[in-house]
């Protein structure tokens, strides 16, 4: 995995107009119904914050892009659940998963509009509430609102760590040490995101 988000970010940072569009299909297909259970990309948009804020990409092409992949990963995850209905549910990986998927109805019910923002930062949720919310037919208008206001939260999240910690780094430049401390700082933050996801999946105060 480590290899995998250094390659990544090496490709980003030698192609920088495409990091742009890179980044964007990266948050559109780790939202997306059926597929986003199967991208990990979390960390990976955490050191893209870092590369913008070494100045090696340019931190509003990146932001805007990210912006608006996450915003379409939900709405089309939003339309596919209102126009299969339940049948979505029995399509894989959701038939796997009917236990994830029943905690995210009920979730869903309690918490709705709220529901639907928080998912945004709950990997286990990200890739099934859109879709839930198609499902039991939200109104569109609330769940655009909250599809934005949480992608608005969610793309500074996201590469703020990153840039912060580019950005304050020493002249002398980056040393093993940051390199350490960066990424024991990515682990943590996709593990706490995925450690409380998991938890409110399963029902867990």
């Amino acid at each position: 995995m480590d290899e995998l988000i250094s390659r990544g970010l090496a490709f980003l940072a030698a192609h920088g107009f495409w990091a742009g569009p890179a980044v964007g299909f990266l948050a559109l297909g780790e939202s997306l119904a059926f597929v986003g259970v199967l991208i990990p990309g979390t960390a990976l948009l955490l050191g893209v914050g870092g590369l913008a804020g070494a100045g090696v990409v340019d931190p509003l092409w990146i932001a805007g892009w990210l912006f608006a992949g996450a915003v379409a990963s939900n709405w089309v995850s939003y339309v596919i659940g209102r126009r299969i209905g339940p049948r979505a549910y029995r399509v894989w990986p959701f038939d796997r998963n009917r236990r994830a998927v029943a905690r995210a109805r009920l979730f869903f019910r309690r918490y709705g509009f709220a529901a639907v923002f928080l998912s945004r930062f709950l990997g286990p949720l990200r890739a099934t509430l859109p879709v839930v919310a198609g499902v039991m037919e939200m109104d569109p208008r609330r769940f655009h609102a909250a599809n934005l206001l949480s992608a608005l939260c969610w793309v500074p999240a996201m590469l703020g760590p990153g840039y912060l910690a580019a950005d304050s780094l020493p002249e002398g430049g980056i040393t093993r040490t940051h390199v350490f401390l960066f990424a024991a700082g990515l682990l943590a933050i996709t593990g706490l995101g995925t450690w409380f996801g998991a938890r409110v999946v399963r029902g867990r105060r």
